[in-house]
């Protein structure tokens, strides 16, 4: 890395800050920072891939839709970005060192990896085919998994970067009509937590992405229990914040490399009833309408 500091941006003004951490300085967003985002196409993705190119950063995109990832390609580059597409299937694991050494040639180095893609469920646990559970956990964990393990030595070498990862506030409990989703997302906090640990002295920063109800077409994807789409807006999502208003809480803290970033409603304070009242938190969680 060039720079001694690490680039923030707060309002108009550009900060610098010290590394954390020690070792080389992390580009953390905006400001020629190369930024690999995945499930780019729509959501939080496609809304914080707007806000990085607003600032300069080189952006890689990756999702499955390869006319959806274009229109977003198109809107970053007007932005003022340098974008470049990288459509990827996440369910072809054996694929995805190969897509990652693709992304690395672009633009010869990644500051920020933003592992947003996921697919969600709408089935319970025993109705649920396990093919279904496999899939889900592919795409949430493995292939997250899979992609920062080939990235991070790369970023090491480089001096340090970010991982940024989305999880769930179902990742912090148990919900109705999500057993596979749920274990995917507490499956991310400990694998990427325990990244965080292990190389915190590489100058590696690790942000878990932590959503509530956000707006978004998550549910229409989810998987119901034999793997059709859902195909519909549950009454929740639908009054959840939009993604733009997610977007901005995200990449705020991606760039002040929080470890962590609620963002989403009311429904945050059941992060902090688990955490405090246990007990009443799994009488609530029963009770909720999960759709």
């Amino acid at each position: 890395m060039k720079s001694n500091s690490i680039v923030t941006d707060n309002s108009d003004k550009s900060t610098l800050i010290p590394p954390l951490g020690g070792g080389g300085a992390i580009p953390s967003g905006g400001g020629g920072a190369t930024i690999w985002i995945t499930g780019a196409s729509s959501g939080i993705g496609e809304a914080c891939s707007y806000l990085f190119a607003s600032e300069g950063a080189k952006l890689i995109l990756t999702a499955t839709r390869e006319e959806q990832l274009k229109k977003v390609q198109q809107k970053c580059i007007e932005l003022g970005a340098e974008c470049e597409i990288l459509p990827c299937d996440l369910l072809q694991i054996d694929r995805l060192d190969a897509i990652a050494d693709k992304a690395l040639s672009i633009f010869g180095k990644i500051d920020i990896l933003f592992l947003n893609a996921g697919i969600s469920q709408r089935s319970k646990a025993i109705d649920t085919d396990f093919s279904v559970d496999k899939k889900i956990m592919d795409v949430n964990f493995f292939a997250p998994v899979k992609i920062a393990k080939r990235i991070l030595p790369e970023m090491i070498t480089c001096g340090g970067g970010t991982i940024a990862v989305t999880t769930s506030i179902t990742g912090k409990f148990g919900f109705p009509l999500r057993s596979a989703y749920a274990a995917s997302k507490f499956a991310l906090y400990g694998f990427f937590e325990t990244v965080q640990a292990e190389y915190y002295e590489q100058n590696i920063r690790v942000v878990m992405v932590c959503p509530g109800r956000v707006k978004t077409n998550i549910s229409f994807n989810a998987l119901e229990a034999d793997g059709t789409k859902y195909a519909q807006m549950d009454d929740g999502q639908a009054g959840g914040i939009s993604a733009e208003k997610a977007a901005r809480k995200i990449v705020k803290a991606i760039k002040m490399q929080k470890p962590e970033v609620l963002v989403g409603g009311k429904e945050l304070l059941m992060v902090y009833i688990k955490r405090f009242l246990p007990g009443l938190a799994r009488k609530m969680v029963r009770k909720v309408k999960a759709t």
